[in-house]
């Protein structure tokens, strides 16, 4: 085991602020967390942290790719190592990337490369993230009309048949689906959100309560708010336990519309970037345009943030606490992954791989030895 003593700055444990602390890990995991000065029963480090904060890890449960590569149109172990280590510098140790609706070959590759990373030791993906092609062509969004699906037993068989050990979310419009079809799907033991979807409050608070958990990006790509139709939007803030991603930058959702479903939902809201990189080829051309990503017809198709700027936007533009932002971009999509118990905390039994907010408003991971 090894003794870690964090000083100069300010740990956040994911509940409280403390200025020192030492842990105690062993393989990658802490043992035991103390605001005492360290032992001498085993070796010590030292980390200054310079002024700045020590703070849970993030998570992004959807980006599609990063550093020029894009993992969702052209999956590869190098496009899925670039998309890793983009997210890493915006603080996020573990991703779930993401393919949106594509021809089933690009997907059935995706899920190879992510098979191919993980046997080659590559660490920080927990699974793949399919957003379609079961969604409603009216919300489509940015995504390819010609390769949405319908959804049957035997299209859902053809992607996730022996594919459940990577694939760990899928986005789906439940409207499209008949309740056979859905079980089958469910069946699987994947997460299920609901996204680019027309559904209306009434069905959605159903299938909500029939076991779907989660609904992708709030607000955009959805049946909205509306005073005698509240959509899925208003049914995920009036459930009380489905958790809902949103982008926050700006672009995707206005900082006022963050701040009332945070007002809402709660712990129920958690963050996600979005990202994407610049593309010239195939379904999905990205192209930045200021601080954001569109289609060559203007489409708005993915955002710029890393994991650290989406924190940094919901303190400065939201008015969200610190604390709670924080909780948002670690705890809380640990929680929609199941995985609350090993990240989002700098605890007994969590991962020791932590995230550094330095004092000049950088950001880094850092594995505690």
């Amino acid at each position: 085991m090894n003794q870690v003593h964090i000083v100069n700055g300010q740990i956040f444990t994911g509940e409280h602020w403390l200025n020192s602390v030492t842990l105690t890990t062993q393989n990658g995991v802490i043992q035991q967390f103390s605001t005492e000065q360290p032992g001498s029963q085993h070796p010590v480090t030292t980390i200054d942290l310079d002024g700045g904060k020590l703070v849970p890890a993030f998570i992004d449960i959807q980006l599609y790719g990063g550093d020029g590569k894009l993992f969702g149109e052209l999956p590869s172990v190098e496009a899925l190592q670039a998309t890793v280590t983009s997210a890493r510098r915006g603080g996020a140790a573990m991703i779930l990337p993401t393919v949106a609706t594509n021809d089933n070959a690009v997907a059935l590759a995706a899920i190879k490369a992510v098979r191919d990373y993980w046997a080659g030791g590559g660490a920080g993906v927990v699974g793949l993230h399919l957003e379609g092609p079961f969604l409603n062509r009216e919300k489509r969004g940015a995504h390819d009309l010609q390769f949405l699906q319908q959804p049957s037993v035997e299209a859902i068989g053809a992607l996730l048949d022996g594919n459940i050990d990577v694939v760990k979310i899928m986005t789906i419009a439940p409207e499209c689906f008949g309740g056979e079809v859905l079980d089958f799907l469910k069946s699987k033991g994947i997460l299920l959100s609901a996204g680019h979807s027309n559904i209306t409050y009434e069905a959605a608070m159903a299938h909500f309560n029939a076991g779907i958990p989660l609904v992708t990006h709030l607000y955009n790509a959805m049946s909205g708010l509306q005073h005698r139709a509240p959509g899925l939007v208003g049914a995920a803030m009036d459930h009380g336990s489905v958790m809902a991603s949103i982008v926050a930058d700006g672009y995707h959702v206005d900082a006022a519309a963050i701040r009332i479903a945070k007002k809402i939902m709660g712990q129920r809201l958690f963050l996600i970037t979005d990202a994407v990189t610049e593309n010239k080829t195939g379904s999905y051309r990205h192209e930045l345009v200021g601080d954001r990503y569109c289609l060559p017809d203007g489409t708005l198709s993915g955002s710029a943030l890393s994991m650290h700027k989406a924190v940094q936007f919901c303190i400065q533009q939201v008015g969200i606490n610190e604390d709670e932002a924080l909780r948002m971009a670690a705890l809380y999509p640990a929680r929609a992954l199941g995985m609350d118990h090993l990240w989002g905390k700098i605890a007994d039994g969590y991962q020791s791989t932590c995230c550094v907010l330095d004092a000049g408003g950088g950001c880094r991971l850092v594995t505690l030895p």
